[in-house]
């Protein structure tokens, strides 16, 4: 039988495809050609099958899906370390609000999100899902350096330096979405802000443009007791009931922290087909809470993982997250045996595409999806011995061990060194924003 030619195969000593759930396939191959997966099979197979223009083994790693942060920040990298040990509504409106009125614009955002695009790469991340303003300057420094980005058409009822109001925010992120609708690694989400900071007749717009346009709806919701408490005093209502009364469950939505839910809520999150993007280092560090993720993952809540921003977590750090998530989850149910390895890497991975609508094209190794792929290294001293790589990829290996990564196909990383722009000029820059705040 003739072989087929492909632009790529890759080998690896373990492949952990997502998808069938639970499976670590030892010595095979994974086949790319035009940016797609063709195959994954054996490794004796695939050389009697395949003739590749160009072939990479990788002998003391294992192979996944490239990491999806399905909530994130990306421009407040710049604030990173900014306003810390302070409770939500102060860290917002005592230090996150002034300096954001005070400095963000453009380049903020465009030079913010290059920082955050490449500590995102070192780590495993492959595709974020973002929400800040000045979306076009995001979605530049993403695609400068190749990074998948589902960047968020923010809406807020108030006025900031990117806009004036919800008409005007809605409009310029959809100029901003018409201008990159045919970039392959640009998406977008419709992006208001909470129920506390969006009104009722915004909401109702974003769920008729979300139907209109078929984009996901992103947005904070249930984060901390005060913000339910204040929904209630002011609609008489908790907020995802609000959000449900309007329309704004479904498969489409994407809420964000959901720290703090009744049994209820979790049954109609649930029942709707909402995603929860968990984020357990944000959450703890503006002692938000727990959020009942195994109780969401239990119910069949789509989990996804998310690091919020640099300025609350204080890392971009998906590889982190899973290993915390993982933990919280025993010590919060006292059962060891909840979100094992395999789910948590489902939940970095698959259900993070699920989350933002790119189930299809990322976040597993099947044939015909896009070739999002990154390697870690398992053979440090430090990682001895190895009996179940899918817990050595939670609970020991660290954002440090990603040594190779593909988006669509394309090299990004190569043996742990980024194959983008400098990183002395990213610094140089970071540098300069940090003194520009400093001096406020």
């Amino acid at each position: 039988m003739k072989s087929q030619r492909v632009d790529l195969r890759i080998d690896a000593r373990w492949i952990i495809p997502i998808e069938p759930h639970g499976l670590t396939l030892a010595n095979h191959a994974v086949l790319l050609d035009a940016g797609r997966i063709i195959d994954l099979l054996p490794a004796v197979d695939a050389t009697a099958r395949y003739q590749a223009d160009k072939h990479v083994s990788l002998p003391e790693h294992v192979l996944l899906p490239g990491l999806v942060n399905a909530h994130t920040h990306a421009a407040m990298s710049l604030l990173r370390g900014y306003a810390d040990d302070l409770a939500l509504m102060d860290w917002l409106n005592l230090r996150i609000w002034p300096a954001e009125t005070a400095h963000v614009d453009w380049s903020f955002v465009h030079d913010g999100t290059s920082l955050a695009c490449i500590e995102m790469l070192r780590g495993g991340v492959t595709c974020a899902s973002d929400m800040y303003f000045f979306p076009d300057a995001a979605c530049a420094a993403a695609r400068k350096i190749g990074l998948r980005l589902v960047a968020g058409i923010v809406v807020i009822d108030l006025p900031t330096r990117y806009a004036s109001d919800a008409d005007d925010y809605l409009r310029k992120g959809i100029e901003c979405l018409d201008q990159y609708r045919d970039d392959p690694l640009i998406r977008f989400t419709l992006a208001p802000h909470s129920p506390y900071t969006v009104s009722d007749t915004t909401l109702e717009r974003v769920a008729m443009l979300s139907a209109q346009l078929d984009l996901p709806v992103h947005i904070h919701v249930h984060e901390t007791i005060k913000e339910i408490d204040d929904g209630v005093a002011l609609h008489a209502m908790r907020p995802i009931a609000r959000l449900h009364a309007l329309g704004l469950l479904g498969p489409q939505t994407i809420a964000v922290h959901a720290v703090h839910l009744n049994d209820l809520e979790i049954e109609l999150l649930a029942r709707t087909g909402t995603s929860v993007v968990h984020c357990p280092t944000s959450n703890m560090k503006l002692a938000s809470g727990i959020a009942p993720i195994a109780a969401l993952t239990a119910a069949g809540v789509n989990v996804a993982l998310g690091t919020d921003g640099a300025a609350s977590n204080n890392r971009l750090d998906i590889l982190g997250e899973a290993r915390l998530a993982a933990l919280l989850a025993k010590v919060d149910t006292g059962d060891a045996t909840r979100l094992p390895a395999y789910q948590i890497l489902r939940m970095a991975t698959l259900a993070g595409a699920q989350a933002v609508g790119l189930d299809e094209q990322i976040g597993s190794i099947e044939s015909g999806k896009q070739a999002d792929l990154i390697a870690i290294r398992l053979d440090a001293t430090e990682m001895q011995p190895c009996y179940d790589p899918a817990s050595h990829v939670v609970f020991v290996a660290g954002r440090e061990q990603v040594s190779d990564i593909w988006i669509g196909g394309e090299r990004r990383m190569e043996d742990g060194v980024l194959l983008c722009e400098s990183n002395a000029a990213t610094v140089r820059t970071a540098r300069m924003w940090q003194n520009r705040l400093a001096r406020k």
